[in-house]
């Protein structure tokens, strides 16, 4: 029988992880990029990206509270679905949020480079494997050590955003709202619309992370479903003020070029309104938001490779447990790969490679709620149903060549699939 991971987390440090999860790379860079895309409307693509976000929410709670284990839809598909859709979300989401964790790593070092020495960007290829490098250490040290480093994460996150949207108050322009959708060039207004949406999305997809941590949950039943939720809330109102303060003063196209020019669009923002000393204050919060939701991915990737370990869909080293309980080598090989993709990514390719992904994720993950026993089932099926048509309509809209990508590593993951199977059968 394999090795069960602890117990440890109640509702507040499942809400922290949900929130550490969720107030990083899509609060501090890419809600800015999707401003790019569509223009002042983005604040209307973050509100309808949470419309979404709450019909995905039910069905990853439910499906946690009734198979309360680690490996989020990875294990829901298996289990009440079929074996091949089960392996197809655990695949996806582990290169979808390896790429996100890559992101969080990048957005940090263009935060710090750009306070520092922004004449040395080209820096960042250096600084962010570091960066993961040592995020890699910590989880390594255990779950509840990496609660109480998250913990503090999300207050300075919270204070440093909250300072944010009170200091744009005074350079706040309503004139930058005017016209409201202003389409990417070479893009029609209502497919930029939704792509922007899509690319929203994704900053609020960090709730999974408490129901990929089901199995060290404490009467999941009880607390996954009120952590995601009120995760989801919490998340809603920082990014719909932070998106409205940003535009009031950089303009939706100041931000998109911030992104491009430093990846630090908040930090530029805070320095028109509050000068250095604000620059400052956004700097230590956007490196401590992004640190955090890179801790958090760690925790939930390394979750989804032991699941797989255990199936044999992935290597069987990758299932073992040290003294402390903690899936050791699954968090080494989740470090490496993510650090990896820091030397050869970019913020917007990362990001819209996670948001095709990850809506094909969610996508299973609504099929599987769909297919729950009545007697498990905590929600209505016609929110599974409406999550289920905002993941595929959304998917739909993101740039053919990224979904290209996104297809082949698809089908090369049900590749190592039909191996490992055949191999399990001889």
């Amino acid at each position: 029988m394999a090795q069960q991971l602890k117990r440890q987390l109640g509702v507040g440090g499942a809400l922290l992880l949900g929130l550490g999860s969720m107030l990083g790379t899509g609060v501090f860079v890419s809600l800015a990029v999707a401003a790019g895309i569509t223009g002042p409307a983005v604040v209307f693509a973050v509100a309808i990206a949470a419309g979404v976000a709450a019909a995905n929410a039910p069905s990853s709670a439910q499906l946690a509270a009734a198979h309360p284990v680690s490996g989020g839809t990875y294990e829901y598909g298996y289990t009440f679905l079929r074996p091949i859709l089960g392996f197809a979300a655990g695949w996806m989401f582990l290169v979808a949020k390896s790429a996100s964790a890559a992101t969080a790593a990048l957005g940090v070092s263009g935060y710090v480079l750009t306070a520092v020495a922004p004449d040395r960007l080209a820096w960042t290829a250096w600084l962010a494997p570091a960066i993961v490098v040592t995020l890699t250490l910590i989880v390594l040290a255990g779950i509840r050590r990496t609660t109480v480093v998250n913990s503090v994460i999300v207050g300075i996150t919270v204070l440093a955003l909250a300072f944010f949207v009170t200091s744009s108050i005074p350079a706040f322009n309503p004139e930058r709202f005017r016209p409201l959708l202003v389409p990417e060039a070479g893009r029609t207004p209502l497919p930029a619309f939704l792509y922007a949406t899509a690319l929203s999305f994704v900053a609020y997809t960090g709730y999974g992370r408490i129901a990929t941590l089901g199995e060290e949950v404490r009467d999941p039943r009880r607390t996954i479903p009120r952590a995601i939720g009120t995760t989801v809330i919490v998340t809603f109102v920082l990014y719909v003020a932070v998106v409205i303060a940003g535009i009031g003063v950089l303009g939706s196209g100041g931000l998109a070029r911030a992104v491009t020019e430093s990846g630090a669009p908040l930090e530029v923002a805070a320095g028109v309104t509050t000068g250095a000393a604000g620059r400052v204050v956004l700097t230590v919060g956007a490196v401590t938001a992004l640190l955090g939701v890179l801790l958090n991915l760690l925790l939930g990737l390394s979750r989804v490779l032991l699941a797989m370990a255990r199936r044999r869909d992935m290597p069987a080293l990758f299932d073992k447990l040290d003294r402390t309980v903690n899936p050791r080598n699954a968090v080494i090989a989740v470090g490496v790969f993510i650090a990896l993709i820091t030397i050869v990514g970019s913020v917007r390719l990362t990001w819209s490679f996670s948001a095709v992904t990850v809506l094909i994720y969610y996508a299973i993950t609504n099929l599987s709620a769909l297919a729950l026993p009545p007697e498990k089932r905590l929600f209505p099926r016609w929110i599974s149903i409406l999550g289920l048509i905002g993941c595929l309509g959304l998917a739909a809209f993101v740039d053919a060549s990224v979904v290209a990508v996104a297809a082949g590593v698809l089908a090369v993951g049900l590749g190592w699939f039909s191996v490992a199977r055949a191999r399990r059968a001889a």
